[in-house]
């Protein structure tokens, strides 16, 4: 039953300042992504949570290396999330999964803008991360980034389950649950990710889309033009500073 609630609960609230990060101004929710949005994922991160999400399925299945990337290609597709399959299929633990996939340290890893705490404090409004990453995992990573202080709330994948059942992004249920609990209507929340499946399903909510235009996105080699449903297109934070006046609340 504890389980159960830790799983329900909305968020991870953080004890912050309003001073921080522009927290308190300009009446706007950013939702901020994680990987390749806020930094460079693939750079070598995503090597590593290859190899490691691989040898949690062999251990946990007792499978060879071929079978288990062939289960976590066919539950990437069908839910958006090996673990999700795990769990639904295996009947593993979500957080044990998590922990084990996710099992390295990221600080040798990491690639991200200069200077982004101060960018990010430029920016009025308050600061949410809303990522399909577990939470551990990103909790490490904005701590390196020296920007975890930025964040009112963090939802990681076990934060996306709705009565019992994940919904992780793209998912509009989790977009309008999200909006509830964090106390803001659609019209004054912004969503900047770099996955444009996430986005669509953001602009089903009628929420403003930022794409984060990054080539190491999977599926992201032919993209061009700017679809209907992206409100703006930049490649860094810093470029969103300089581009967001379409975004302003009204």
């Amino acid at each position: 039953m504890r389980q159960t609630r830790q799983l329900l609960r909305p968020a991870i609230r953080l004890c912050r300042s309003r001073r921080a990060c522009g927290a308190g101004a300009g009446g706007m929710l950013w939702l901020f992504d994680l990987d390749n949005t806020l930094h460079d994922t693939s750079h070598a991160i995503f090597g590593q949570i290859s190899l490691g999400m691989t040898a949690a399925v062999c251990e946990t299945l007792g499978c060879d290396e071929d079978t288990a990337n062939q289960l976590r290609a066919k539950y990437w597709r069908r839910y958006g999330a090996t673990v999700i399959g795990m769990v639904q299929h295996h009947g593993v633990k979500a957080e044990t999964f998590l922990a084990r996939s996710h099992d390295f340290d990221v600080k040798p890893l990491i690639r991200a803008e200069s200077h982004l705490y101060a960018k990010l404090s430029r920016l009025p409004g308050r600061k949410v991360l809303l990522t399909n990453a577990p939470l551990h995992y990103a909790r490490q990573v904005l701590r390196h980034l020296g920007i975890l202080r930025c964040f009112d709330s963090l939802w990681g994948i076990e934060q996306t389950r709705i009565h019992g059942a994940f919904r992780p992004k793209p998912s509009p249920a989790l977009i309008r649950h999200v909006l509830a609990r964090e106390g803001v209507p659609a019209s004054r929340a912004v969503l900047v990710e770099d996955t444009l499946e996430n986005l669509r399903g953001a602009r089903g909510v009628r929420l403003r889309t930022v794409h984060v235009v990054h080539p190491g996105t999977p599926f992201a080699r032919g993209q061009r033009g700017r679809p209907h449903y992206v409100d703006l297109r930049v490649n860094s934070i810093g470029h969103l500073l300089l581009q967001r006046r379409p975004l302003r609340a009204g």
